[in-house]
């Protein structure tokens, strides 16, 4: 996040903290509200007051800021090449990583459904980058 004050670039930051419990209530409010919608073809384990939800959260997040850069500078001739079609296919193969680690807890059916699910996580990412960290660098809560 940029802000230009009188002619200079200054550099701000939200905390880690906050980045991440932000990410983790985004996750979350995504995978449930498709588990509730598709319920044949993703499924998430409701034992234990939704641990596994939460577990899923953490590791989308964890895997989304180790691998997930190095996959895009690895697959970016490829993304380039399709006009940045192939960026979701990004986020289809980390829930497919999040799916083999949480075994029966986690699982998702089919490519097609790993496809919607990895558009809405994008579609979640884009929405919190424009209107909860924007805010809350307004208003100079960060």
């Amino acid at each position: 996040m940029r802000i230009i004050e009188e002619g200079q670039i200054k550099k701000i930051r939200i905390s880690k903290f906050m980045d991440w419990f932000i990410n983790m209530i985004g996750y979350a409010i995504v995978l449930i509200a498709v588990s509730l919608i598709f319920k044949n073809t993703i499924y998430i384990d409701n034992s234990y007051f939704g641990l596994w939800g939460l577990v899923a959260a953490i590791l989308i997040y964890f895997l989304n800021k180790t691998i997930k850069p190095i996959l895009v500078i690895l697959t970016l001739p490829l993304t380039g090449l399709t006009l940045g079609l192939f960026y979701p296919f990004i986020n289809v193969f980390i829930l497919n990583i999040v799916d083999f680690i949480l075994g029966d807890y986690f699982t998702i059916n089919g490519i097609f459904m790993a496809i919607i699910v990895s558009i809405f996580i994008s579609i979640m990412n884009m929405m919190m980058d424009r209107f909860v960290y924007d805010t809350f660098i307004e208003k100079g809560r960060y």
